[in-house]
């Protein structure tokens, strides 16, 4: 199922929000990018177990593999969450930094 980044961000907010209420986490403007750092580094430690650079810790090749997926989740979520916080227009940013290489008429 593919869903826009809006409906993304509408989804994981609604999680962010249940989780910050039910563990008592204020989050302020910092705690947004705070978190994307987390959860990078938590993407990283797996990507070095995939990779041969890290300690398995009894982990099998699935598992690990699996924990990437749903850290490269986490940091997409987190970073979502960082924009919205922060007014960004992730759709309009990619337009304007990235799709402009392809040399295409801007969507609208």
């Amino acid at each position: 199922m593919s869903r826009s980044l809006e409906e993304l961000t509408a989804l994981v907010s609604e999680v962010s929000d249940t989780y910050a209420s039910r563990n008592d986490i204020a989050r302020d403007d910092d705690w947004y990018l705070l978190k994307v750092q987390e959860e990078l580094g938590e993407l990283v430690a797996e990507y070095l177990k995939g990779t041969g650079r890290g300690r398995m810790k009894g982990a099998d090749a699935a598992t690990v593999r699996q924990a990437l997926e749903d850290e490269a989740a986490d940091v997409l979520a987190m970073l979502l969450l960082f924009a919205r916080d922060n007014a960004i227009d992730l759709d309009a940013a990619l337009e304007r930094k990235w799709f402009k290489y392809l040399g295409r008429s801007p969507t609208v």
